[in-house]
């Protein structure tokens, strides 16, 4: 490997373990872009982009295939974690063409905009009945109270097991999400991990081979019969990507809403103008995945040695891509740091790019907009409960632990 760029130490994504760096990455991001936006970052042993063109070409050239096997582990003497690596060398966000291609065609069957739009009505139900809930009390724990809940429950439907599971759906999302979205990994969590892992691989298989109980319309069955080019998928690879589906689907709705939620209530005039303009809700959302991207950054790594800006990235060297970061570029997004729910030259990073672009995108979009509409029109006056909030510790996935409102009841 070629010696690395002298790099400045108050540059490094390590910051963000910095509870209140955390709190507000975007003025680091600003850094890294202006100062040294193709930056090796020592700590983290791998190159960080932060431009929107350079991340861009990131996501579309770079390899996606950056998990290594239970063997290679082996080989470099870590142990104990292996269960969670044979899960993630199967699961399509981590693989290139042409198993990617394969894996996708037959994922995607269950998120085509037509089957979306059937879901309309039953995700606008799920909504109102959890607001109906709280709605005498005046208050509201926005995350606990709807934005966890409320696309776990969609995703029970979607898989097609049965809706009072998603508590326990939600919280081995939560949990294996840790591993999706950090590069620091809290040693006394991994635990927690592995067993959340277990119990969601065997909750899975159950469901598929249970003799007495066929698999109801969803996500397991399209997958368990799907098939492409006369080849179907194994059961690990079923299991594998309806958990990391499910997974990306509920971690990142989450945090879309409290995220987004708390962007409005801290900007009370372009909450009062998308509560009053509804017609504004399809590039309000598409706004605010800019404004706070739920996904914050990728990793990848370098097939060919590669040039970008005054760099040369070697093939084989790990790159991470802040789709945050390159969100917020002055080069292409006008006036970056400022909420414009009415922005049409939007085409953001919130859900990756070519070919590993978010195929639950469409549903994402619309359990969003649904979000949105129902919280302003049913909590009125609605305003933050809270002098102090707390970020989760998931430095890639970015989410609130809690959002406490109060609104007129």
């Amino acid at each position: 490997m070629a010696t690395k760029p002298a790099s400045d130490p108050s540059l490094s994504l390590y910051r963000l373990l910095d509870p209140a760096v955390l709190a507000d990455p975007y003025p680091l991001y600003a850094r890294l872009r202006e100062e040294d936006p193709v930056h090796w970052d020592p700590f983290l042993h791998c190159w960080v982009v932060t431009r929107y063109d350079d991340v861009h070409l990131v996501l579309k050239e770079f390899s996606a295939d950056r998990t290594p096997s239970p063997d290679q582990l082996r080989a470099l003497g870590i142990t104990g974690i292996e269960p969670i690596a044979e899960l993630m060398v199967r699961q399509m966000l981590f693989l290139d063409a042409p198993k990617h291609t394969h894996l996708r065609k037959l994922c995607s069957t269950a998120f085509t905009p037509r089957r979306v739009e059937l879901l309309e009505a039953r995700i606008e139900a799920i909504a109102d009945r959890l607001i109906d809930r709280v709605a005498p009390t005046g208050r509201m724990d926005v995350i606990n109270d709807f934005a966890a809940p409320f696309p776990s429950i969609v995703f029970a439907a979607l898989l097609g097991v049965p809706e009072e599971d998603h508590v326990q759906l939600k919280r081995w999302s939560a949990d294996f999400a840790e591993m999706l979205g950090n590069f620091q990994h809290n040693i006394d969590r991994i635990a927690q991990v592995l067993r959340s892992t277990a119990e969601m691989v065997d909750y899975f298989r159950r469901a598929i081979e249970e003799e007495d109980r066929p698999l109801a319309d969803g996500l397991l069955k399209s997958l368990v019969e799907a098939e492409v080019d006369g080849e179907r998928l194994s059961i690990d690879e079923v299991i594998a990507n309806a958990i990391v589906t499910m997974v990306g689907g509920q971690e990142t709705t989450t945090n879309l809403i409290g995220s987004g939620l708390l962007t409005l209530m801290r900007q009370p005039d372009h909450l009062a103008e998308l509560r009053d303009r509804p017609e504004l809700l399809e590039t309000g959302v598409e706004e605010l995945l800019r404004y706070e991207s739920p996904s914050q950054h990728t990793g990848r790594i370098c097939r060919e040695d590669t040039q970008l800006g005054d760099r040369v990235i070697g093939k084989g060297e790990a790159v991470m891509a802040v789709m945050a970061a390159g969100n917020r570029d002055p080069r292409r997004f006008a006036d970056p740091d400022a909420l414009d729910l009415s922005r049409a030259d939007n085409r953001h990073l919130a859900f990756g790019w070519a070919a590993h672009f978010c195929f639950g995108a469409p549903l994402a979009r619309m359990e969003g907009r649904i979000a949105f509409r129902k919280l302003l029109e049913r909590m009125p006056n609605v305003a933050l409960a809270a002098d102090t909030l707390e970020w989760r510790e998931n430095l890639g996935l970015r989410g609130l632990k809690a959002l406490p409102v109060r609104f007129d009841s």
